[in-house]
């Protein structure tokens, strides 16, 4: 069985310092160029998808120092990236709480046309960003949740309301379309009230993937009913394990084959020719971080101050809530709530966590044989199906993702040598 390779079309290796490095091409950061060199390097070592995050909000105190959340509109990214590629699969991320279904039903049926049926739809309930569409503050969990099952409900409504086979084009008989076949929706909702149908035609017979990243317990419910993959922040491997075994029981509860949702933890890694230049990297990327900083981003994270702990200080479950509320990613402080009551960390060491200091995902700091160990390890423990790959601290990190560690998971077997179809419906199914 091969593992299923995505890479995020977010430059992650620009995080932190990173930007600041002399090979960082900072400057092409907004030249579509810059991303389509990317997704040909990642179609030419046969990885399944390219995969590119999205945010509705701009921090202007994060991007004095550093890249943050600018970013390029995906779907108008990746319209770019599919008339130059053949057959890596281009995933988009689009919010259900910002967007309406028509929209993201007919631009992506649309991209699926100009790619050829090579469109994945990343589906999120976006945890900021508002202000920005003339709401005071941000629906609750529970009801984004609710909005993101109708809102999925009513695209899929949508896609299936102009089928491929209406399209008749019989110039004898004047035909364009077998109307009787395109119907339209009808769909009044708690949320929505939709009639339809759509006016883009699905492209071929294969249905459009759907990607989710929510762990919260919110967030597993609603992969588990729409989900053909997982994008998982998971730090550790046990945590993805029990993430993968609970999606499986929760997707055979709704009568879907427990092996349905393909998990991919995000893998943050740092890479060097040695170890040494690996952990060199991986501080270097975060020493601009001064203590106040990561006391802050704790704050940000859970939601508690602890200036009042000293360094030396173990941080423990009673310093913090057992409910926590109003926390800006339910998942990101679950994760690292469950750091701090596993491990009781000092705060010195706690504000030295990836998870505070860089994100909550899986993150390796070595050689390509060292993540390429880890990653066997996690496979054959059952705690993934494949990766997301996020390269971090500089290019050099993605270089040697490209150069030795897919060549490497090729030679043993675990990833593919040629592409086995022309769709990403066709990647996910040959896993």
């Amino acid at each position: 069985m091969s593992l299923c390779i995505g890479l995020t079309l977010s430059p992650t290796w620009l995080n932190g310092d990173g930007w600041r490095r002399a090979d960082s091409n900072i400057e092409q950061l907004f030249s579509s160029q810059y991303y389509l060199e990317l997704a040909k390097r990642a179609e030419a070592a046969k990885l399944d998808f390219v995969f590119k995050p999205d945010s509705l909000f701009l921090n202007k105190e994060i991007v004095n120092k550093t890249p943050g959340h600018t970013c390029l509109d995906p779907v108008v990214m990746l319209t770019a990236i599919a008339r130059e590629t053949e057959k890596i699969g281009l995933v988009a991320t689009m919010s259900t709480t910002f967007s309406e279904p028509f929209t993201v039903a007919r631009q992506l049926q649309s991209l699926n046309w100009i790619s050829e049926g090579r469109v994945g739809w990343n589906i999120v309930t976006s945890i900021e960003g508002s202000e920005n569409f003339g709401q005071a503050v941000m629906p609750s969990s529970k009801e984004r949740y609710e909005r993101a099952l109708e809102f999925t409900e009513v695209v899929r409504k949508l896609w299936d309301s102009y089928p491929n086979e209406a399209l008749t084009m019989n110039r004898t008989s004047g035909q364009f379309t077998n109307h009787e076949i395109i119907s339209p929706v009808y769909h009044k909702g708690k949320f929505y009230d939709v009639a339809g149908p759509l006016n883009v035609p699905v492209f071929g017979s294969e249905s459009i993937p759907l990607f989710q990243a929510g762990a919260s317990d919110l967030g597993r419910s609603f992969a588990s009913l729409v989900a053909d993959a997982c994008f998982v922040a998971a730090p550790d491997m046990d945590s993805a394990l029990e993430l993968r075994r609970d999606l499986q029981r929760r997707a055979h509860e709704h009568g879907r084959d427990s092996r349905a949702i393909r998990v991919l933890p995000g893998m943050h890694f740092f890479l060097g020719e040695t170890r040494e230049e690996a952990q060199q990297l991986y501080q270097d990327t975060y020493a601009h971080l001064t203590n106040e900083q990561r006391l802050a981003a704790v704050q940000r994270i859970l939601g508690v101050d602890l200036h009042h702990l000293s360094l030396q200080s173990r941080v423990t479950a009673k310093d913090f809530p057992e409910v926590m509320e109003n926390v800006r990613s339910r998942t990101h402080a679950d994760l690292l709530r469950r750091i701090i009551i596993n491990e009781e960390p000092t705060l010195q060491a706690l504000l030295s966590k990836p998870e505070v200091i860089g994100s909550a995902h899986w993150v390796v700091i070595g050689t390509p044989a060292d993540a390429v160990e880890e990653i066997i390890k996690w496979y054959r423990h059952g705690a993934l199906d494949g990766i997301i790959a996020l390269p971090g601290g500089a290019v050099q990190s993605l270089h040697l993702f490209f150069e030795k560690v897919v060549p490497l998971l090729v030679d043993k077997g675990l990833f593919k040598q040629e592409y086995h179809g022309d769709t990403l419906k066709a990647h996910l199914k040959n896993k």
